[in-house]
């Protein structure tokens, strides 16, 4: 966990989060699946005119109101007292009662009529179902997704989208107070008029929709709700984090690049972070470490190649991966460090990362810092060639130290872990004291590694990321800084997930090899990779090759 007082924003407890449901009534049309939106009050304390789906807080009625609902037997009390919410919502904002009577009647247009569906004053929603023999049907909502409001907004939120078919025979009518204009619109429409500037919607309006637009029919989506196993659960939660993207406020979820990075800079959420690209100048991350990314943005590179400064002016600096021989690049590591490093370390020797270490060392004139890495292999491609002043030694630990101008002694801690793979001469580096991955070319953020043959071993990289797995168990490293792409969050996850997607792509190689038995390596590429770009393929089959090398190794009589 990264210690408090490398943080570079005072923390800040975000508002507590309020309990609330919303609900997309669905239909089916010739034109294909719409939904029921709405626009808000211009005037409103959250999302002034915005187009959302009815919805609002859930209270104490609601789980009274459990007496006149129905369930089914996956639906949990919760899950129902928020369908439940989201019943009273839909009726009290735009007129629409999912219900029926206790004989299996229909709700008719003069039962609604009849009620009073202002929500504080006259007989509680409940109560008025009930005096007409109303069941809610309750089990007929479903759970598509799960939200919590951004860390940084002062209205935050805990709610479900619920998903349930518009009843036959009731038309919609705003309560023109909360919501106006109910309209019926297809996602993909809602969210091309959005882009254009005439549908105004939230970040997870926008989400919801995106997710939505894949379904063509009523009975797909509630068939993607419907409860698998023991019980029912979102097909996603999200609670995102937003940063500055140039100079506008934007925002990511979980599973997205910059979700991590920000998670990183501004755990409590503050807007305060740039997401740009550039070279510059180094891009602060925590109080101890600095990014700089190399002005070589290719479609192997990415943005460019991070070069990463740890330590403060108390304890000098290291500098990981120094990049290319780029002169200006190598000028603002030096003048980042004010020329005071101590080490220079190389995670791996390729072309992109180690040939600025001597250019850098000859800068520091007064103290010249070692180069530190592994030297390449007699496999290395002689564009890849890299020779230490000091090897390091797996598990070897190198400490920064010094005292503040207060008077406080501070350490930084890089340990050393040998992950041969995508070079046989790769490490990493753990940042113990915070928590923090230092990977190299190993792990990516937005792409996986090439593991080019033969000093590339697939066996090799898979073994490695077992390794840094158990690294990242024992030191409690939540956070991954890749050699190229933003900071990974939810370290452990991300590992197992790439180990996942190499085993998938080994088994669709594997099936290729076994669909054409006398192929080469050029006719399995089509087959095994063919959810990649083709102008990628090139690149793809070096993996290919080193996947292959491992599978027959895997295969071969003992």
């Amino acid at each position: 966990m990264v210690r408090s007082t490398q943080q570079l924003h005072p923390a800040r407890e975000p508002v507590p989060v309020r309990a609330a449901a919303t609900v997309l009534l669905l239909r089916d049309t010739p034109a294909g699946l719409e939904v029921l939106m709405t626009r808000r009050s211009a005037t409103a304390s959250f999302a002034p005119g915005a187009y959302v789906f009815p919805g609002g807080h859930i209270d104490e009625a609601d789980e009274a109101a459990k007496r006149i609902a129905t369930r089914r037997p996956t639906q949990s009390r919760v899950q129902r007292t928020q369908a439940i919410a989201a019943i009273r919502e839909a009726f009290e904002e735009l007129g629409i009662l999912l219900a029926h009577h206790a004989d299996g009647r229909p709700v008719s247009a003069d039962d609604i009529a009849s009620m009073d569906r202002n929500d504080t004053a006259g007989p509680a929603f409940a109560d008025q179902c009930a005096a007409r023999g109303l069941v809610l049907d309750s089990d007929k909502v479903f759970t598509f997704a799960h939200w919590i409001t951004d860390r940084d907004l002062p209205k935050r939120f805990d709610v479900p989208f619920l998903v349930a078919r518009m009843p036959e025979g009731q038309t919609p009518s705003a309560d023109e107070s909360e919501q106006f204009e109910p309209c019926w619109v297809r996602p993909a429409d809602a969210l091309a008029r959005h882009d254009a500037g005439t549908f105004f919607m939230i970040f997870p309006t926008v989400r919801t929709l995106q997710r939505m637009a894949v379904y063509t029919t009523v009975d797909s989506v509630l068939a993607a709700c419907a409860p698998g196993g023991a019980g029912e659960a979102p097909l996603w939660t999200s609670c995102p984090r937003g940063g500055l993207l140039k100079g506008q406020d934007v925002r990511y979820m979980e599973h997205e690049q910059p979700f991590g990075e920000l998670a990183l800079v501004c755990p409590n959420g503050q807007m305060l972070h740039a997401l740009d690209w550039q070279s510059e100048q180094p891009v602060p991350l925590l109080k101890n470490v600095m990014r700089l990314t190399a002005p070589n943005p290719s479609a192997m590179t990415g943005p460019g190649t991070n070069s990463y400064i740890v330590g403060d002016a108390a304890t000098g600096y290291i500098v990981i991966d120094p990049g290319p021989n780029d002169f200006d690049h190598i000028g603002r590591l030096w003048r980042a460090t004010h020329g005071d490093i101590r080490m220079i370390v190389c995670t791996h020797s390729h072309a992109d990362h180690s040939p600025g270490a001597a250019p850098l060392q000859a800068l520091c004139k007064d103290a010249k810092p070692p180069i530190l890495g592994l030297s390449s292999a007699p496999t290395a491609r002689s564009s890849a060639r890299f020779t230490a002043e000091r090897e390091l030694k797996d598990g070897e630990r190198l400490v920064l130290s010094g005292t503040t101008a207060e008077g406080d002694t501070v350490t930084h801690t890089l340990r050393v872990i040998h992950t041969p793979g995508h070079a046989a001469n790769h490490l990493c580096l753990v940042l113990e004291e915070d928590g923090l991955l230092f990977s190299g070319d190993h792990i990516l953020n937005g792409s996986t590694t090439v593991v080019d043959p033969p000093d590339g071993d697939m066996s090799a990289y898979l073994g490695s990321l077992d390794t840094l797995d158990a690294a990242c168990e024992a030191g409690g490293v939540e956070f991954i800084l890749p050699a190229h792409g933003y900071v990974i969050g939810f370290a452990r996850t991300a590992i197992a997930m790439l180990k996942a997607h190499r085993l998938k792509r080994e088994a669709k190689i594997a099936a290729a090899m076994q669909k054409l038995p006398q192929g080469t390596p050029e006719e399995w590429l089509p087959l095994a990779y063919d959810d990649v770009p083709e102008r990628m393929w090139p690149v793809a089959a070096r993996s290919l090759a080193a996947h292959v090398a491992r599978i027959r190794q895997l295969t071969a009589p003992q």
